[in-house]
């Protein structure tokens, strides 16, 4: 079953600042992922592979194509649908990882987490996120702290738990293992493969090879436009 598709994707940005110069980034992009699928965006640095993932999660509007997200039983092109369509996606069917937590302040990271997950009361969520911290090993005593003062791996791990504990039917990850040492890169794995195993579809940019390897069904190769011309 098909969750996730685009058909003829562009995507360019106008740089007012510079007269209005116009970049194109994004063009005639078609790709779909399956349940249970994990489809690994590779290629150099610059080909548009995050603004890719961004537009598939909505954070750019795209400027051409359709983007349809299977959401509740029913595909839904988010290029064309109402910003209120667009949250309610997000919020019960796509699960965002980003490279970098945007930190709240004063806000704990196990309540960052815990603000994430979907269809439950308040002490489950904090159960949940309780034990997704551990398993990413951050230890108990900075779960009540704010993280804007935790290392980029202990900022990523959080991201990681606030993106798994929605359980969304569709995970897109932006390089989830950038900043993690090995033992850590194993953990991200395993879940990534229990999301597979549990039917999720999973879009992602790996750029450490031993990841995409581990956890990719195939790749779509995301190249720069005028190689792709």
């Amino acid at each position: 079953m098909i969750m996730l598709e685009t058909e003829n994707l562009s995507k360019n940005f106008l740089l007012h600042l510079q007269g209005g110069v116009r970049i194109d980034v994004l063009r005639g992009v078609d790709f779909s992922v399956q349940a249970g699928e994990c489809v690994a965006l590779t290629g150099p640095s610059g080909a548009g592979k995050t603004t890719l993932l961004r537009s598939l999660y909505g954070n750019y509007r795209a400027g051409g194509g359709a983007i349809r997200v299977r959401h509740e039983g029913a595909m839904v092109d988010i290029v064309t649908a109402s910003p209120r369509l667009v949250v309610e996606v997000r919020d019960r069917t796509l699960g965002y990882v980003s490279q970098f937590l945007r930190v709240v302040p004063r806000v704990s990271a196990l309540d960052i987490v815990a603000d994430a997950a979907r269809g439950v009361s308040t002490q489950q969520a904090h159960e949940m996120a309780a034990a997704l911290l551990a398993r990413l090993n951050i230890p108990a005593r900075l779960h009540g702290l704010p993280p804007a003062t935790f290392s980029g791996g202990e900022q990523q791990r959080i991201n990681l738990a606030r993106g798994f504990i929605g359980s969304h039917p569709i995970l897109l990850l932006d390089e989830p293992t950038a900043s993690l040492d090995n033992a850590n890169r194993d953990i991200v794995i395993e879940m990534i493969l229990e999301a597979k195993a549990a039917g999720k579809a999973v879009v992602g940019i790996f750029h450490d090879t031993f990841v995409r390897d581990a956890v990719a069904n195939r790749i779509f190769n995301v190249l720069p436009l005028q190689d792709a011309a």
